[in-house]
């Protein structure tokens, strides 16, 4: 995997979201850099969600937080509604980010511990306004009564009198109060029990419904992703290796990779039979000196001096359905048709 390739992008006046070419690339000692995001790109179509997975260390959030611009990329573009946010001043980057708002894996840090949750949620209204006091609370109560989330009681207290579960709808709460078009969802729920997690999966469900939001949804939960998204996107050591719809990407990966973490998903039957041929050897590559051609071919069963030699670009193996391999998990892949 870890292809090149913009086979799977879509015309761009369909999509709210479009990366091409993104390389976020971190300084390392001995003059030598972390390459987190290698040259990959995506789009979100308005009103979809897609889904980013991959183990821990494939880039993902740094991903999301190139999105926004924090930090900026490295290289390559990142367009918004058909604004190149890496042409943008600071200034005219800070006013785009009230149309693209992020959470975080851990809810109860992300909150300012000494604020009452009234002046939470109200502070980006502070900034971008209304101005107005009345209007600010008429508006901070609408969005935590959105979020299941009592106003009366809530404004006052601070974020250590609440539950993991009941900050990270006050988090979801701060993040709608400027009415995004787009929310970035990096792991919101990895760090709450099994009943937390379907709450606030269907939560940001009907918010997205209600809102009309546009979601990019981050997790290394393969069942979370597949319940969520409409798009999944699989990542591997700064690249992306396969991309198609949540329901055939599960049925059908096409992508050894793909296979693996579908595989090494648990299985809620304690008489299930272990699989134990098909666990995955070798070690994660470092960043900082990935592997030549394919970066999965030092753990792939696949792999050939191909691999070694030619970097994987991506390419059809169904409708909507793409992979970065040489040799996918299908038959042979389909020739993309001409363009133009």
């Amino acid at each position: 995997m870890a292809g090149t390739g913009k086979a799977h992008l879509r015309p761009a006046d369909e999509t709210l979201v479009r990366i091409e070419d993104l390389v976020v690339e971190f300084p390392a000692p001995g003059g030598r850099s972390v390459k987190a995001v290698s040259g990959i790109s995506l789009d979100v179509k308005e009103g979809e969600t897609l889904g980013l997975v991959g183990e821990s260390g494939c880039g993902k959030t740094t991903t999301a937080r190139a999105l926004i611009q924090l930090p900026p990329p490295t290289s390559g573009s990142v367009v918004f509604d058909g604004t190149d946010l890496t042409a943008l001043s600071e200034r005219e980057m800070r006013r785009q980010r009230t149309g693209m708002q992020m959470i975080f894996q851990d809810p109860i840090s992300s909150l300012n511990p000494r604020r009452r949750i009234g002046d939470v949620v109200a502070e980006p209204l502070k900034v971008w306004g209304p101005h107005d006091p009345a209007q600010q609370v008429r508006m901070v109560d609408e969005m935590l009564n959105a979020v299941g989330i009592d106003p009366a009681t809530a404004r006052s207290k601070r974020p250590h009198e609440f539950s993991g579960g009941q900050c990270q709808r006050i988090s979801i709460a701060r993040s709608l109060v400027l009415g995004p078009r787009l929310l970035i969802c990096d792991e919101p729920v990895s760090a709450l029990d099994m009943s937390i997690q379907a709450q606030i999966l269907n939560l940001l469900e009907d918010l997205k419904a209600d809102y009309q939001l546009t979601l990019v949804f981050i997790a290394h939960d393969l069942a979370v992703i597949k319940n969520i998204s409409d798009r999944v996107a699989v990542m591997y050591l700064g690249k992306i290796c396969e991309v198609g719809g949540a329901d055939q990407l599960y049925a059908d990966p096409a992508h050894p990779y793909t296979e693996i973490l579908l595989g090494a998903n648990p299985e809620p039957d304690p008489e299930a039979v272990l699989d134990l041929e098909s666990v995955e050897g070798g070690d994660l590559p470092s960043p900082i000196d990935p592997p030549t051609g394919c970066r999965f071919r030092t753990r792939c069963p696949r792999a050939d001096q191909r691999c070694a030699d030619e970097e994987p670009q991506m390419r059809p193996v169904a409708d909507a359905h793409f992979v970065a391999c040489h040799h996918p998990l299908v038959d042979q892949a389909v020739e993309m048709p001409a363009k133009g």
